[in-house]
């Protein structure tokens, strides 16, 4: 099979797009499938997608109506490209990599390599070999095994995953990982929504959103901030035109104008296609990032002032009495922050913000959604804290279109973290393995993603084993992750296409093929089905519909199965075999050790699934006082030094994760590439830069370390004052390793200090 072609970079701007899908988006996302497969091919993925009977999407967990009130073709335009991506025809053979040496491979675009197509067999790239070769199954975990039992300690070993992985193999592989003896199982929810996970924890008792789409639908006030649905979760636009159906409102905080937001032609109904669309945005709050802290807390301190001024009839004061703890400390600390400190904080003016103000006190009902925008930052745990400050002053926790929403940006990245995948699962989920499987877990905690480059780097982990996901390009400071990877004895990938990570590894390398959400998984015990979670808690099934890529893939869990066999042996007694043969069993004990999942089994097998109980919605909190936690953050005023930038790192359309689709950036304007940077043409005539012009982004951060994205293209675009824009992974290696979160250690990808000199090559 031939080789697609490496993409020359060349760059053409047209104005930002005003609207966002309509009857483009489907010819774009039907020119996409038929150019991966045949036309049968692509009509049996589409049909399938999102439905009752079929296979979950691969991209985002934006989850789906109720069976009856689902459409026939119940996907986005991403999400029909990241399918196809998946059900491709192409395929990478033993052949390919005769072809193409590791170091030519690590040259090649992210683009290209995905375009090269599926993964077909076992691949090994022995120590100080330059191509990849074929191995048999038996010898390629025999090989890991060897590895995982030679090291002088199991935390020398990484297991990482990303939020592909479904319900049961995730289980399995925190299964393994804590009967081998180590709690390191880092995963992508540690760059992306960890900071989400230990603001919820920390005030409601629980790590997860509180809200369904019905909430969605109901709410009178819905503020989406820090996030760009029409790109990233394109579904949440048919959720939000409901919303204004219905006569709610919504407000836009983000520090680029995002099309979605600001008018959506859906393009399942007549009005979307041939019609104008829906205003989505009733306001539009262009912040400068890292600003939302300022402007919740401003909009809290509002709310007490409104309530000193018409006593009992603004705050829900039954409710602050009954089910929260530290409200004075809170309301004193947000009574002295000042208009000067939130104008300087967030470019937003004092009109502005009392708008907001105004909404929200004829809202009964509230609704706050977030993504990225708000958790990578340094003070992204404060700045969600203070968003359920907000919510808890007016009692919009636990009742209907109320409620925290934060939306996850990977299919099962939440049902990862609810089976077990994490470096620091709470003593009850390990106490109930222990009873069910007769062996003790580590109690220690293990290392997240970032700790894991650091392992890696210092020699401390020896191994790593990533499954799904393409940890080189996910993570931050790709220079020092590179490092930290080539320091490894051995990397392993389970991956089901080629990507960045498995041209840049350890001494020695296995690259396992497995099977692909849309792929038929027939075992000893007959065809299995696996089972996802969604962003508001929904567990449903997922079922592959086609015929594997090769005869020789492997699913995820025969994988991490045959492989505990060879690492364990029979001790723990633990039924692995049976677990491959039939995923019935994997459920019937995951029933009785993650709380919530009684009666898996049955409840799976009804349409839609169920929903996972969570207690803040019975407004119980499982905090150390049992109830909902007020607390008081300090405003972090995020501003560049003269002659810099803060950028934030974003994806282009055309783009799921670290998988670029195509080189383009349709909603943006932006045709041809992606070394582009995005500036306001303001901070440009300060900078004395044209548009259009070559520039290199030098990092600026404490350890004096320069780093530097080389030959960007400016285009003038309207940012946000002070602030750029560009796509990632192309500019992770701006994010310094040792710049985080404070609290989750996520990296701090929205809030890069970058200056822009004239392009070096």
């Amino acid at each position: 099979m031939r080789d697609i072609e490496e993409p020359a970079e060349d760059v053409t701007v047209s104005a930002p797009k005003t609207w966002a899908t309509g009857a483009p988006a489907v010819a774009h996302a039907l020119t996409y499938a038929l150019g991966q497969t045949s036309p049968k091919r692509t009509a049996l993925t589409l049909l399938n997608i999102n439905q009752a009977r079929g296979f979950d999407c691969p991209g985002c967990a934006w989850p789906e109506p109720a069976p009856g009130h689902r459409h026939r073709n119940e996907y986005c335009e991403n999400g029909a490209k990241h399918i196809s991506d998946e059900a491709t025809s192409r395929r990478v053979t033993r052949e390919f990599f005769e072809r193409h040496p590791v170091d030519e491979l690590n040259g090649r675009s992210d683009y290209w390599l995905n375009q090269q197509g599926r993964l077909t067999e076992p691949m090994v790239l022995r120590e100080g070999a330059r191509h990849y070769e074929p191995i048999g199954w038996d010898e390629a975990l025999d090989l890991l095994a060897t590895e995982l039992r030679g090291l002088d300690h199991p935390d020398e070993a990484l297991f990482y995953t990303s939020g592909r992985l479904a319900n049961e193999p995730a289980f399995l592989l925190q299964l393994l990982a804590r009967a081998f003896g180590t709690n390191n199982l880092p995963d992508c929810s540690n760059m992306c929504h960890e900071s989400s996970g230990s603001a919820l924890n920390e005030t409601l008792g629980i790590g997860k959103g509180s809200v369904s789409l019905d909430d969605i639908y109901d709410a009178d006030l819905v503020f989406v901030v820090g996030q760009n649905p029409g790109t990233n979760h394109p579904r949440m636009l048919s959720a939000l035109e409901e919303t204004k159906r219905r006569g709610g409102q919504v407000i836009a905080v983000n520090p680029l104008p995002e099309a979605g937001l600001l008018r959506f032609k859906h393009p399942q109904k007549v009005r979307g296609v041939i019609g104008r669309g829906t205003d989505i945005a009733d306001q539009f709050l262009q912040i400068r990032p890292g600003g939302d802290l300022a402007l919740f807390q401003m909009l809290n301190r509002l709310l007490l002032e409104a309530e000193d001024e018409a006593p009992g009839t603004v705050l829900d004061g039954e409710f602050i009495a009954a089910h929260t703890t530290g409200f004075a400390a809170f309301a004193d600390h947000a009574r002295q922050i000042t208009w000067p400190q939130v104008e300087r904080a967030t470019g937003l003016s004092r009109e502005e913000i009392e708008q907001v103000h105004a909404r929200v006190l004829k809202s009964r009902s509230v609704i706050v959604c977030w993504a990225m925008g708000l958790t990578q930052h340094k003070h992204g745990v404060p700045t969600i804290r203070e968003v359920v400050n907000f919510l808890l002053l007016r009692g919009n926790i636990g009742r209907p279109g109320a409620g925290v929403c934060p939306v996850r940006g990977h299919s099962n990245v939440q049902g990862d973290r609810t089976m077990g995948i994490w470096e620091r699962m709470p003593q009850p989920f390990l106490d109930a393995l222990e009873a069910e499987f007769g062996f003790k877990p580590p109690s220690a905690h293990g290392v997240d993603s970032v700790d894991a480059i650091r392992a890696m780097r210092d020699g401390r982990a020896k191994v790593f084993v990533g499954v799904a996901g393409n940890f080189v390009r996910a993570t931050p400071d790709s220079d020092a992750t590179e490092r930290a990877m080539r320091n490894c004895r051995l990397t392993v990938h389970i991956s089901t296409k080629l990507n960045r990570s498995h041209a840049v590894c350890g001494r020695t390398a296995l690259i396992l093929p497995t099977l692909g959400r849309s792929d038929r998984d027939v075992q000893a015990g007959g065809e299995q089905f696996m089972t996802v979670e969604d962003s508001m808690s929904e567990i449903h099934a997922t079922r592959g519909r086609l015929a594997p890529a090769s005869e020789h893939l492997l699913s995820e869990v025969s994988i991490i199965s045959r492989l505990a066999r060879k690492v364990l042996g029979a001790q723990p007694d633990i039924p692995w075999e049976t677990f491959e043969s039939d995923y019935d069993t994997i459920r019937d004990r995951i029933s009785r050790v993650v709380p919530g999942f009684e009666d898996f089994n049955a409840r799976v097998r009804r349409p839609g699934g169920f929903r996972l109980p969570n207690p803040v919605n019975s407004r119980v909190f499982r905090t150390p006082s049992g109830k909902a936690v007020f607390t008081t953050n300090d405003v972090t005023v995020l501003q560049a030094p003269k002659g810099h930038l803060v950028l934030q790192t974003l994806r282009s359309h055309d783009q799921w994760n670290t998988i670029p689709y195509a080189m383009d950036d349709r909603y943006r304007g932006i045709k041809g590439g992606r070394r582009v940077v995005l500036v306001n043409p303001a901070d440009l005539a300060d900078l004395g830069i044209a548009d259009a012009s070559r520039v290199d982004l030098v990092g600026v951060w404490s350890d004096g370390v320069e780093r530097r994205a080389q030959d960007f293209r400016v285009v003038a675009y309207p940012t946000s004052r002070g602030s750029a824009a560009a796509y990632y992974p192309e500019t992770n290696v701006l994010v310094p390793l040792d710049s985080v979160a404070d609290i989750s250690n996520t990296p701090t990808s929205k809030s890069v200090i970058v200056r822009l000199e004239p392009a070096t090559v």
